[in-house]
C-alpha cells in the first residue's frame, strides 16, 4: 500500500510538472526580439531657450511629464535633474529632462517620434543605444496624428523592421521599448486590447489599445509584434495617478508611415475632408430614423460649400458605409475620410427618411483650422408654447445668416415638461423635429402638436453653433 501511494504521488508530481512546462512553453520569449530591436530605439531630449517658471521648492524645474504624479515620485525623479544656470537676464533657461523616445526607420538617419515629445523645442538631441548623442533636425510634424519626423546625420545606422498594423489581432502579444521617466531601453509587454479606438480630440487616428505598461517617457517609442516588427508608436495613456493604469494607446504604423512619407516629401500632411458634423447613433435615434439597429454616423450638420453639401448629403442622413467599408461607430467615419486623398471620390451609402440611398462625394482637403459656425442670440417675438414645454421665437435674418440657416426657431423659455427633462436651454435653436424641417414657429407648433406618444422622437438642436440630434418620448 505505501508503494502505491508513493507511485500515485510521483505520478501527480510528474503531471503537474508537465503542465507547468507546457504553460511555460506557451509564454513568449522576448529576449531575441529585444537584442535585435534595441539598438534602433533612441532617447530624445529637448531644450527650450525660454525663461523657466520657478517652482515653490528651491528653484527646481517643472517637468510636464511628471505633472500629476504623487509627491514622493516627483521628488525621486527630480533629484537627478541638474540645476540650470541663470540666463544673463536673471531668469533661468528651461532644459527639459530626457523623457521622450523614438526609433530609427532608415539607415541614413530618419527617426520617428511623437509631436508632443519635441513640440516647441529649440534643440533636439537624439541619444543612441551606444550612448553617443547627435543633434537632430526637425523634418516636419503633424499635431493631428501626434507624429514627428526627425533627421540625424549618420550612415549604416541600426533600424527597426516595419510591420503591418492592420494585420494585428486583438489578444496578440506586443512589446514596447522606451525611456519611462528617463530609464533608457526599458522593456514592457502585454497584449492588444482593442483596435480602431477613437480618443477625445483625436479624430484622425484609429488607435491601437494595449495593456502594455506605458509611462511618461515612453512617448514616441516603438510597439513591436512577436516578429520583431514595429506596428505602432506609443503615444498616450489614460490615467488618474499620472502613471500606467492598464490603458495605453499607440498610433498604427500604417498611419505613422503615411504621415512620415508626406512630411518627407512636402513638409506637411494633407487629409481628406467631408465637411460634416456627425454624432453617434444610439438605440433611440436608430428607432426614430427607422434603423434596424444602432449603427452608422448621423449627420447633425453640413457645412455650407463643403464637399458633403456639394455631394448632396443632408442633415439627418445616417452614413452606413464609405467605399464599401461599414461604419459601425460614428468614430469610424473620420478615420476613413482622413485616409483619403483630397480630390478622390467616395461612395457613401446613407439612410434618408427610412430609405437607403447611394451618393458619390468628391473629397476635399481638411482645412488647417477647424471650421466653426458661430451662434448668435437676438431679441425676437415670442410666438408659441406647446406640449414640449418651451416658448420659441422666430430667428431674425441676422441670426439665420450667422448660423447659415434657412429656418428654425430659438428657445426663449423652458417650462416644466419634456424639454426641461432632456436638457434644452434658452438660446438653443431647433431646426428639425420628428425628422421634419422647422422653418417657422408655426411649423414647430404644428409638428409638436402631432408628435407620437411612447415612441422615440428626434430633435436637431444647435447650441453655440454646434449641432446635434437628441431623442425623447412623450408619455400617454
Amino acid at each position: 500500500m505505501p508503494s502505491l501511494k508513493l507511485y500515485v504521488t510521483s505520478l501527480l508530481a510528474v503531471l503537474l510538472c508537465g503542465q507547468a512546462l507546457v504553460a511555460q512553453a506557451q509564454l513568449p520569449d522576448f529576449t531575441e526580439l529585444v537584442e535585435e530591436a534595441s539598438p534602433a530605439v533612441v532617447n530624445i531630449s529637448t531644450r527650450q531657450k525660454l525663461p523657466e517658471r520657478m517652482s515653490s521648492g528651491g528653484g527646481a524645474l517643472s517637468i510636464p511629464d511628471l505633472e500629476g504624479l504623487p509627491p514622493a515620485f516627483r521628488e525621486f525623479f527630480e533629484r537627478s535633474i541638474p540645476q540650470v544656470p541663470r540666463a544673463p537676464g536673471g531668469g533661468r533657461q528651461r532644459e527639459a529632462q530626457s523623457l521622450g523616445s523614438g526609433f530609427i526607420i532608415s539607415a541614413d538617419g530618419y527617426v520617428l517620434t511623437n509631436n508632443h515629445v519635441i513640440a516647441d523645442a529649440d534643440e533636439i538631441v537624439v541619444r543612441l543605444s551606444d550612448r553617443s548623442e547627435l543633434q537632430a533636425t526637425l523634418v516636419g510634424t503633424d499635431p493631428r496624428s501626434d507624429v514627428a519626423l526627425l533627421k540625424i546625420d549618420g550612415k549604416d545606422l541600426p533600424t527597426v523592421r516595419l510591420g503591418k498594423s492592420e494585420e494585428l489581432k486583438v489578444g496578440e502579444w506586443v512589446l514596447a521599448i522606451g525611456s519611462p521617466f528617463g530609464f533608457d531601453h526599458s522593456v514592457t509587454a502585454g497584449i492588444v486590447s482593442a483596435k480602431g479606438r477613437s480618443l477625445p480630440n483625436e479624430s484622425y487616428v484609429p488607435f491601437i489599445q494595449t495593456d502594455v505598461a506605458i509611462n511618461p517617457g515612453n512617448s514616441g517609442g516603438p510597439l513591436f509584434n512577436l516578429d520583431g516588427e514595429v506596428v505602432g508608436i506609443n503615444s498616450q495613456i489614460f490615467t488618474r495617478s499620472g502613471g500606467f493604469m492598464g490603458l495605453s494607446f499607440a498610433i498604427p504604423m500604417s498611419v505613422a508611415m503615411d504621415v512620415a512619407e508626406q512630411l518627407k516629401a512636402d513638409g506637411k500632411v494633407s487629409r481628406g475632408w467631408l465637411g460634416v458634423v456627425i454624432q453617434e447613433v444610439n438605440k433611440d435615434l436608430a428607432e426614430s430614423f427607422g434603423l434596424d439597429k444602432p449603427a452608422g454616423a448621423l449627420v447633425a450638420q453640413v457645412l455650407d460649400g463643403g464637399p458633403a453639401a456639394k455631394g448632396g448629403l443632408r442633415v439627418g442622413d445616417v452614413i452606413l458605409s464609405m467605399n464599401g467599408k461599414p461604419i459601425v461607430m460614428s468614430a469610424d467615419l473620420p478615420h476613413l475620410v482622413g485616409a483619403l486623398k483630397p480630390g478622390s471620390k467616395a461612395n457613401l451609402e446613407v439612410v434618408r427618411e427610412g430609405s437607403r440611398k447611394s451618393l458619390q462625394v468628391l473629397i476635399g482637403a481638411l482645412p488647417e483650422e477647424g471650421v466653426e459656425l458661430a451662434g448668435m442670440e437676438g431679441p425676437g417675438v415670442e410666438r408659441s408654447s406647446n406640449r414640449l414645454g418651451v416658448k420659441v421665437a422666430e430667428l431674425t435674418g441676422e441670426q439665420k445668416k450667422a448660423l447659415d440657416l434657412q429656418g428654425g426657431v430659438v428657445i426663449k423659455e423652458v417650462l416644466d415638461g419634456p424639454a426641461a427633462m432632456i436638457g434644452l436651454r434658452p438660446g438653443d435653436v431647433i431646426t428639425h423635429l420628428n425628422n421634419q424641417a422647422i422653418d417657422s414657429a408655426k411649423t414647430f407648433a404644428q409638428v409638436a402638436q402631432s408628435l407620437p406618444k411612447n415612441r422615440s422622437v428626434s430633435m436637431r438642436v444647435l447650441r453655440q453653433g454646434r449641432a446635434s440630434f437628441i431623442t425623447f418620448k412623450l408619455a400617454e
